[in-house]
């Protein structure tokens, strides 16, 4: 009986793929991508408020109906974190899937479309969270239903983590998930997420940028303070003025230029897919830097420049709340966003040296440590697997935003921005502004890459 038992394991363990992905009906999982999209649009988790609850028991449902389990937990009232699990063989470690239930606000002047309406209209589906991170979330689920429907089993289980407060920075969301029920995932070597894409170039060229980095996120908080008083009589030194003088020293202020090996790296891969002489500054891009000619075109576009050195943006400013009334506290946000071998308390430290004045406190609202994962591993390279299958190549990229991907990095799991939607500067456009939408052939195309590199992680060591 117990050699009996021992073949039947054995048949079990060697046994082939159920389905090859080749018999999958792709326009048919494309499609349930589509409609799924739809519903999931319509479900409004504008952040804030968020109420991601909603959108978790809606994808938990959708779980559920193909049989795949799923939980829905909440770090507050209505903050939903929503966790499935497709189980593999168990011969490797999970990889999860995470991306968010949260979305920007919308503002429906301007749209061709009410933004929370998910329509399907000539190819696309439109509404907000679209491609950030509606779609992303639809198409991994559809990859998770599309092998369980087809009887396809994976080396590993397959862990979808949809979390809610990412675009508030994730302490609700991915944050508080990390810190308190991590147990789900922390067997996980893998994680994909959103930061990356297939993105579309010149003269149709495609490239696979992964996102193997992040800069790190600094927000401060400047407050001047000085006498309040009726404006029709303002003394000569207001705290409206100090802090208009502090931002100023801000904007002039210029952090040094520095190519981390991260960004020379991204740069260097991405040499092969630009012509010269562009071609040949990219592969060294410290020393093109010093050339004054390309230093200056590199610099004029704001994406590249972002990555050479530490930005300051002023967001948010409060002061009175009447015309005639000079507050006796004035106030700014700012956006900083950090390279990823930089110090945030060290930065502080600049800008109050950069400030100079005494009346006016530098607190730090936000930061975390800076993260990367490498480059030499199983998925990385099931990633170049499948786009050698489009001669594409695999660009290692920096982001100069960042995700909820760094609080699983801190936890040892080797996490890349990827999702293989074909992405054009017009999409880019789109995202966190007005129509975003993502067409059904993308949707479909995704969901099969996706499947097809989950399955050459299986090939990988």
């Amino acid at each position: 009986m117990k050699k009996i038992a021992l073949l039947l394991w054995l048949a079990w363990l060697l046994a082939p793929l159920a389905a090859p992905a080749a018999d999958i009906d792709w326009r048919k999982a494309g499609d349930n991508a589509a409609q799924l999209l739809s519903a999931y649009i319509k479900i409004d988790t504008t952040n804030p408020p968020g109420n991601e609850s909603a959108a978790a028991k809606f994808l938990a449902r959708r779980f559920k109906q193909a049989g795949i389990e799923s939980q829905v937990l909440e770090s507050a009232r209505g903050r939903g974190v929503v966790v499935a699990r497709l189980p593999g063989r168990g011969r490797k470690r999970p990889v999860v899937l995470l991306n968010h239930l949260d979305v920007v606000p919308a503002d429906p002047p301007g749209w061709e479309l009410p933004p929370f309406s998910g329509t399907i209209r000539e190819g696309y589906v439109w509404g907000r969270g679209a491609l950030d991170c509606k779609g992303i979330g639809a198409v991994q689920a559809t990859a998770m239903v599309t092998l369980r429907r087809a009887g396809i089993a994976l080396d590993r289980d397959v862990i979808f983590v949809g979390t809610a407060d990412e675009e508030a920075g994730g302490q609700l969301g991915a944050g508080w998930f990390a810190e308190n029920r991590l147990a789900l995932v922390r067997e996980a070597e893998f994680l994909l997420n959103e930061g990356g894409s297939i993105r579309l170039r010149a003269g149709g060229t495609r490239a696979y940028e992964v996102a193997v980095s992040e800069k790190t996120p600094c927000w401060v908080k400047l407050t001047a303070t000085g006498e309040a008083g009726h404006g029709s009589s303002p003394r000569p030194q207001t705290a409206v003025t100090r802090l208009i003088s502090a931002l100023e020293r801000l904007h002039r202020y210029q952090p040094e230029l520095r190519v981390v090996p991260e960004v020379a790296a991204h740069y260097a891969a991405l040499a092969d897919t630009v012509a010269e002489p562009k071609r040949s500054r990219y592969r060294d891009l410290r020393a093109a830097l010093n050339e004054a000619g390309f230093r200056e075109e590199f610099l004029a576009d704001r994406h590249d420049a972002a990555l050479v050195r530490n930005t300051i943006a002023p967001t948010v400013l409060r002061g009175s709340n009447k015309t005639n009334v000079i507050p006796g506290i004035a106030s700014a946000e700012v956006d900083c966003r950090l390279l990823p071998d930089e110090n945030p308390e060290t930065f502080v430290q600049t800008l109050r040296q950069v400030v100079g004045d005494d009346a006016v406190t530098i607190e730090k609202l936000l930061s975390f440590p800076p993260s990367s994962s490498s480059t030499d591993t199983a998925l990385y390279r099931a990633i170049q697997t499948v786009a050698a299958r489009e001669q594409a190549p695999v660009v290692p990229s920096v982001l100069a935003g960042f995700t909820d991907s760094h609080y699983f990095r801190a936890h040892g799991i080797a996490s890349y921005g990827f999702v293989p939607f074909e992405v054009s500067e017009d999409d880019e456009a789109r995202v966190h502004g007005t129509n975003e939408r993502v067409s059904l052939d993308n949707l479909r195309n995704a969901t099969r890459r996706l499947v097809a590199i989950l399955q050459a992680l299986d090939q990988e060591l």
